[in-house]
């Protein structure tokens, strides 16, 4: 049986999840509304990965942030180019040498990472979770809607080319304007923890 794919993401109200430019200032602004001691599942869900997949542009814009916020979890950054992971000093805040790149398409890293022990996966980036939904590696999607309307910028799905049929799980809102929905993607027949 292949690892779980998850998706764990935020979007605009007119499903954005990044301006044109990257810019995530309006997210930013919108968690200041939340509250203090509150991260939305986050950490439940973050403790229940093995690895994270995230794609280049993703990776990049993690890296402006500063401190890396992913402790030593295995992180697998997909690229077709080589990346220069800086220095792995162990009291560096930079990258940490549990972090990786890969070239495979995504049935073959999701196969790799599976026959390596990894139960589950983190999918993260617009065009990395698109190319995990084209190829069916992605199980299920938690979508927490911010209330801003973009306008323009980056989408969380853009053309998969086909319908994707999902089942609702549950949706929870928040006193701060955030609706939050999990979706398994396809029917209820799937194996879904």
């Amino acid at each position: 049986m292949r690892a779980k794919g998850s998706v764990y993401i935020a979007t605009s109200l007119d499903g954005f999840i990044a301006k044109e430019d990257g810019g995530l200032d309006w997210l930013d602004a919108a968690s200041e509304t939340v509250r203090e001691g509150e991260d939305c599942g986050y950490a439940e869900f973050f403790n229940s990965i093995d690895v994270l997949v995230m794609g280049r542009k993703t990776y990049e814009k993690v890296l402006s942030f500063g401190a890396w916020p992913y402790g030593d979890k295995r992180v697998v950054v997909m690229s077709q180019r080589p990346i220069d992971f800086q220095d792995r000093d162990e009291d560096s805040d930079l990258v940490p040498a549990c972090v990786t790149r890969s070239s495979e398409n995504p049935t073959t890293l999701v196969a790799r990472l599976t026959a390596e022990g990894a139960k589950h996966l983190y999918v993260d980036g617009g065009q990395t979770i698109q190319r995990f939904l084209a190829a069916d590696l992605i199980d299920e999607m938690t979508i927490t809607v911010i209330p801003i309307l973009l306008g323009k910028g980056i989408p969380l799905f853009s053309s998969c080319g086909r319908e994707i049929p999902l089942t609702h799980l549950s949706t929870q809102s928040y006193d701060w304007g955030f609706v939050q929905s999990r979706y398994a993607v396809g029917s209820l027949e799937g194996e879904i923890e």
